[in-house]
């Protein structure tokens, strides 16, 4: 995987008309992390005496740590988000990746797309989970980088001004309706990851119910052609 020293190249690619760009979310479509997250957030239950369950953590996942911390109405949020990260760190062998999602973004990669990953968690833990990946991701863009995090388009849209692709010649592959909203105000088509976590919002978008159905997206030559699955 290629994963860029500050997230982005250093300057922006040259656009190209005919380049097409599949952006994925993290959690809930490239990894199942929902292991990793469930044990995180245990550890801050018992260290700072958060009473909320996981499912009342879980409903806002595909926003930022700190403004989930908001609308939950936790304090000292910043001691939490230390607690949440080290134990995500300790656990993250927990997590594994979607049956057929490997072989997917290869077949990608050989139509000449190019990958990138658009996620709300920290880029410390986002990198080493990618690489479990092995795959050639041109940008990942993380609240660590430069403009608003999801729901705000910013992220989907440095991203693509990373790649040199148009937001119409892009897709955004996401589980939660914050991924839609954003994928929406960015102007990217969007695709719903029906094995992620969560529910997609109206208007109802196109839903792709494995990894492997994301092959549709890929003209038929292409998908012949160099793909490996």
């Amino acid at each position: 995987m290629t994963i860029p020293a500050h997230e982005s190249p250093p300057a922006p690619a040259a656009p190209n008309e005919r380049s097409r760009a599949l952006l994925l979310d993290l959690d809930g479509v490239l990894l199942d992390t929902r292991p990793v997250m469930r044990k995180a957030w245990q550890r801050v239950q018992e260290i700072h005496g958060v009473a909320l369950p996981f499912r009342d953590y879980e409903r806002h996942l595909g926003r930022e740590f700190g403004d989930i911390m908001q609308r939950l109405g936790v304090t000292d949020a910043e001691a939490v988000r230390r607690t949440y990260e080290a134990e995500s760190m300790a656990t993250a062998h927990l997590a594994e990746e979607f049956a057929g999602i490997v072989e997917t973004l290869h077949a990608f990669v050989a139509a000449d797309w190019r990958l990138g990953v658009v996620t709300s968690k920290h880029v410390d833990r986002a990198a080493p989970l990618l690489a479990r990946l092995g795959c050639p991701f041109a940008t990942i863009r993380t609240p660590a980088g430069a403009g608003r995090t999801k729901p705000a388009p910013d992220p989907l849209l440095l991203a693509l001004v990373d790649l040199g692709v148009d937001p119409a010649s892009a897709v955004y592959v996401g589980d939660m309706a914050v991924d839609q909203e954003s994928a929406a105000r960015a102007g990217v088509p969007y695709v719903h990851a029906g094995w992620g976590y969560g529910q997609p919002t109206a208007p109802d978008p196109e839903t792709a119910s494995s990894p492997t159905e994301l092959l549709s997206l890929l003209p038929a030559k292409q998908l012949v052609e160099g793909s490996t699955v």
